[in-house]
């Protein structure tokens, strides 16, 4: 990327970021209005600074990252809303940034999940549910589907987890 693209993508991710962050934290929601904008400015960026190509890679990123969350969705440990704002995030980061982020999105998210549970005190109780899931992959087995307890302190605002390690892995990995 040019340095006119960075600054630009730079300018349009980290307050969207925020705002994301802040509303998964504070109200456990992430609005439609706010992944909207970040897909089309993702759109839009990649398209203004890179053409059709830049448009077409945009739209593979963000059609990856759907594809990556939406995985974990159907098992019951993402909810849609992180779906729709990492599928946003790809289309920003665009394709070949995609996977990066997915990993460190997933190592982000994991040292959070570590620090709430042993805050919460549910160290135990989690790492049973973590062992039931991978059990269940296995051959021959079901993957149990978890229900989302109404007490928002047995679950982890993943928003926060998508945009920092989106914005870490653009950081790091972008060319």
């Amino acid at each position: 990327m040019l340095v006119g693209q960075n600054l630009a993508v730079a300018l349009m991710f980290v307050p969207l970021a925020i705002i994301a962050a802040y509303m998964d934290v504070r109200y456990r929601r992430i609005p439609n209005k706010i992944v909207l904008t970040a897909l089309l400015g993702g759109l839009a960026l990649n398209t203004f600074f890179g053409g059709w190509h830049g448009l077409t890679l945009s739209l593979a990123g963000g059609a990856l990252a759907f594809a990556l969350m939406f995985t974990f969705h159907v098992f019951g440990t993402m909810g849609a809303g992180d779906v729709k704002l990492f599928a946003a995030f790809g289309a920003i980061l665009s394709s070949s940034l995609v996977l990066p982020a997915f990993l460190v999105v997933a190592l982000t998210g994991g040292v959070l999940a570590v620090f709430k549970m042993v805050y919460a005190g549910r160290a135990r109780a989690t790492m049973f549910r973590v062992f039931q899931f991978f059990y269940g992959l296995l051959p021959g087995q079901t993957v149990p589907r978890f229900e989302l307890p109404d007490d928002p302190s047995y679950t982890l605002p993943y928003g926060v987890a998508i945009c920092s390690g989106s914005f870490i892995a653009f950081l790091l990995f972008h060319t």
